[in-house]
């Protein structure tokens, strides 16, 4: 006698259906977490990031951008933002700022640390109006600056002009 399993719709059978009908998007959440080339910043951005550099372009490293790679809302989005650095009077963070690519505001945030700060290290939750990406920007006590950035997908924008 041969059972029949019920036609039962699994979590895993949902959620390969929502991805197909979202048009490829479960091809493009896999590789949203890779750090980008400086390169390859929106356009937007490039003349912020330099207005807060003092006119250098950051080079990719020693940040680390923690953002989810799927926001159900974009009201509040967890961000942590980490900074290899021994945080002495001789070596340690200055600034750490925030930017957003399709924010209307694209600088989220400017954080001031110093060595007393013990760690560079930041934890806040930001808004986002829509699928983006985020860069953060270190600024170190030499001068030298370092940057990340990542991409979240947002199924519900926040923050959009005229709300």
């Amino acid at each position: 006698m041969i059972y029949a399993r019920p036609n039962r719709l699994s979590r895993r059978r949902l959620l390969v259906g929502l991805l197909g009908c979202l048009g490829g998007l479960g091809s493009m959440v896999a590789p949203l977490r890779k750090a980008r080339p400086a390169d390859a910043l929106p356009e937007k951005l490039a003349p912020l990031i330099r207005q807060a550099t003092g006119g250098v372009m950051p080079q990719v490293g020693r940040v680390t951008l923690t953002l989810p790679t799927l926001a159900e809302s974009g009201n509040s989005v967890r961000l942590q933002v980490r900074v290899e650095s021994p945080m002495t009077p001789e070596a340690h963070v200055k600034q750490i700022h925030i930017f957003s690519e399709k924010n209307p505001r694209p600088v989220i945030a400017r954080f001031s640390l110093g060595p007393r700060a013990g760690r560079a290290e930041i934890h806040t939750r930001i808004r986002l109006a829509g699928t983006q990406q985020v860069v953060a920007v270190a600024i170190m006590n030499d001068g030298t600056t370092w940057m990340a950035s990542a991409e979240v997908v947002v199924t519900a924008a926040a923050c959009v002009e005229g709300s």
